[in-house]
């Protein structure tokens, strides 16, 4: 028997042709869906993230399943814990989470936004055991906008 065949197609998702939506992995962010995942066949995820509430408490401690995961910060920054870690991820970094590393992101800027690559596609996330104290995040400006 033949394994199926790879699905790879061409895809060319424009700004403003796929909404921002508020009903992914986390409330207090919004996402933007690049269509990767339908252009390999769910081998590959690639959306954008951005922040859509101040942060309160953030993810808290999980990990996720997943054989491949980045995130490129492409506008503000975004407080992480990765193990024991505070790591601060700016605007043109670029973090690679090993698979399995437990982790939280506890605090962004209002204009926080970046590129999350996760494969596979329907990865899984899981609490975990955290293994210190997060510090709080720091309340936003009066005023400020997300996006």
């Amino acid at each position: 028997m033949l394994d199926a065949p790879v699905v790879n197609l061409f895809s060319h998702v424009k700004s403003g042709d796929v909404p921002w939506r508020t009903d992914g992995l986390r409330s207090f962010f919004a996402y933007r869906d690049l269509g990767i995942a339908a252009a390999t066949g769910g081998r590959v995820i690639a959306h954008l993230v951005r922040a859509n509430e101040a942060p309160e408490k953030g993810t808290g401690w999980h990990t996720h399943q997943a054989d491949f995961h980045i995130v490129l910060m492409t506008k503000g920054w975004a407080k992480f814990m990765y193990e024991d870690q505070v790591t601060l991820v700016e605007a043109g970094d670029c973090v690679h989470q090993r698979p399995g590393i437990v982790h939280y992101l506890y605090d962004y800027s209002p204009d926080m936004e970046y590129l999350e690559v996760v494969g596979p596609a329907n990865f899984g996330s899981a609490d975990a055991e955290g293994p210190c104290a997060v510090p709080a995040p720091e309340p936003w400006p009066e005023g400020a906008k997300v996006g």
